[in-house]
């Protein structure tokens, strides 16, 4: 281990001390916010520390080892010892520097996958029903609770803009990867002729903002209008204007619920979705100024990167971030895309490592 990097767990270690003094004095146990993100640091810190010592540990064990080389009874058993060391020692070596690695301060929150229809008229807009599938599907999988917020349907069934809250443990640090441009390549239902024809979705994954949100809104700059409410029919629909649009008015964005009747709780959906919509906003402002001084692996979020294919004629997709390609659509069009998200994972841990490596 460099030195560097020892001396980084050594004042780690020294930092544990810190916040275990910060939660034990009574004005962080009375300020519930400051005190979840002591114990969430303490939390990562401990836990880092453990690793560290662990290392340490081995590093004793090949050092004690190594003593009975030279003792013929205790030599073969000592070789042995110094090679189980060594090989741990490279592998807790790896675990220690991905534990340092920066940890997005979102990854940990709910999420929002906002799904627009782009180009390919219809056909688009029946892809981007069938992204919201396999993303509910993938929610199930992983057990996390699903909501929709907000909706535009098509003429045929599909959708012109989905909105989906996802709640569940780190939903946002593998879902953000989601974010961009995705194509298709299939014969869509409305093809008389059967040619493939392309099209394609756009989807923006947000972090869904604290009940105190970092952005504060002022209400002259929130226009906020009330409709009816659309739907397929039945008793309560087009009777009371409870759906509700908010506009914020400097930047143009708008967010929009009618799911529920009531119009307070609508209301309340709506704002937790503009909130998410300019946080995500300043997010990718922020990282285009540093894509500008750096290339990032896994992009920038950027809505007109093209992140994905789903070639259906050959039941392939294709991640351009990182050249993966699979050969089962099937399964991944029905929620399973744990292969495809651990691969960005790792691909985005690695580049990480390499940053760290070499500013050690």
């Amino acid at each position: 281990m460099k030195d560097s990097l020892r001396q980084q767990f050594e004042r780690l270690a020294f930092r544990l001390g810190e916040l275990d003094a910060m939660l034990a004095d009574p004005a962080t146990a009375g300020d519930m916010t400051r005190y979840r993100a002591v114990a969430r640091e303490r939390a990562q810190a401990a836990d880092m520390v453990a690793r560290f010592d662990a290392y340490r540990q081995r590093e004793h064990d090949i050092a004690e080892a190594s003593e009975l080389l030279d003792d013929a009874e205790m030599a073969e058993m000592a070789k042995e010892e110094v090679v189980a060391a060594r090989a741990d020692l490279d592998r807790m070596l790896q675990e220690l520097q991905t534990a340092l690695l920066p940890r997005d301060p979102d990854d940990e929150r709910n999420a929002f996958v906002e799904i627009r229809a782009g180009t390919g008229g219809e056909e688009s807009a029946l892809f981007a029903a069938d992204l919201a599938r396999m993303y509910l599907r993938y929610c199930e999988r992983r057990g996390w609770h699903t909501e929709l917020m907000s909706e535009s349907a098509s003429d045929l069934g599909g959708y012109k803009e989905v909105v989906i809250r996802v709640a569940g443990e780190r939903a946002y640090e593998r879902l953000k990867f989601e974010s961009g441009g995705h194509r298709v390549q299939r014969v869509p239902a409305t093809e008389a002729q059967g040619r493939i024809h392309t099209s394609a979705c756009t989807v923006a994954v947000m972090a869904e903002p604290d009940e105190q949100a970092e952005v504060t809104l002022n209400p002259a700059e929130l226009r906020i209008d009330t409709f009816r409410a659309s739907g397929a029919g039945g008793q309560h629909v087009n009777k009371t204007d409870s759906a509700i649009r908010i506009t914020h008015l400097p930047t143009g964005i708008v967010a929009e619920c009618q799911d529920d009747r009531s119009q307070h709780r609508n209301k309340a959906k709506a704002m937790a979705v503009l909130l998410a919509r300019l946080r995500d906003k300043e997010r990718n402002e922020r990282q285009q100024k540093e894509a500008a001084e750096r290339k990032n692996l896994i992009g920038s979020g950027d809505r007109s990167d093209r992140i994905r294919t789903y070639n259906f004629p050959q039941g392939r997709l294709t991640d351009h971030r990182i050249g993966l390609a699979l050969y089962r659509l099937g399964a991944v069009m029905e929620g399973d895309l744990d292969e495809v998200i651990d691969a960005l994972m790792a691909a985005r841990a690695q580049q990480q490592l390499q940053t760290l490596e070499a500013g050690a």
